[in-house]
């Protein structure tokens, strides 16, 4: 991908996280783009190695995404970020991080408040079923019934435990204690029944990382 066409798909990404996000992009040994925000700026440039007491250098050896707070590192800035890994293959060749002032206000919290037609209702993470993007806002589905939340499924992303959840399309993220059965589909991805009997498909761009998720 050539930096035209990573500083076009950046502009167009960035449109889904806080406006104090940074957002990095790398490749497996560098970072090529950057785009800073006025509330955190790490002073990236573009051939910087990426080096180990950064989030995205986590996420590249663990193979998976990371979210975590980086306290002293060789930015002298502290930042909450959240990377996640690009894969070709098996293998990870970037990585796209999101860097933040400070842990999303919402992170300590062990539950989502979502509207339902009538009124608002608390719902614990273990509770929750799967998160749909609807527009800019999230469709969430649980054992108490569905209704929506005014944060969109990339801001919720960074507050669900991820030990817990894990995003299988760009419209879905699911709670892996609520899958009943995984089915392969088409083109070597999988299709998930729920145990609610909801149909949820794993694309193609998150097939790799759901099997490592999964251990299988």
């Amino acid at each position: 991908m050539d930096r035209f066409t990573v500083s076009s798909v950046m502009n167009v990404i960035g449109d889904f996280f806080p406006k104090e996000t940074s957002i990095a992009v790398s490749n497996d040994r560098q970072f090529i783009y950057y785009q800073p925000s006025k509330k955190v700026d790490l002073g990236i440039r573009p051939g910087d190695n990426i080096e180990e007491d950064t989030v995205t250098y986590k996420a590249l050896a663990a193979q998976q995404k990371v979210t975590e707070f980086i306290e002293n590192n060789a930015f002298g800035t502290p930042y909450y970020g959240m990377s996640v890994p690009i894969f070709e293959g098996v293998f990870p060749k970037g990585c796209v991080t999101a860097i933040m002032p400070s842990k999303p206000y919402l992170l300590s919290s062990s539950f989502l408040t979502i509207k339902t037609d009538e009124s608002w209702v608390p719902v614990p993470f273990e509770e929750i079923i799967f998160l749909e993007a609807q527009n800019r806002k999230t469709r969430i589905q649980s054992g108490r019934g569905k209704g929506s939340h005014k944060m969109n499924l990339s801001e919720l992303e960074l507050i669900l435990p991820t030990e817990q959840f894990i995003r299988v399309h760009r419209s879905y993220i699911v709670n892996v204690n609520f899958i009943a059965e995984i089915l392969p589909d088409f083109h070597s991805t999988f299709l998930l029944i729920m145990k609610n009997q909801t149909k949820i498909q794993v694309s193609q761009t998150y097939a790799s990382q759901f099997r490592r998720a999964l251990g299988f």
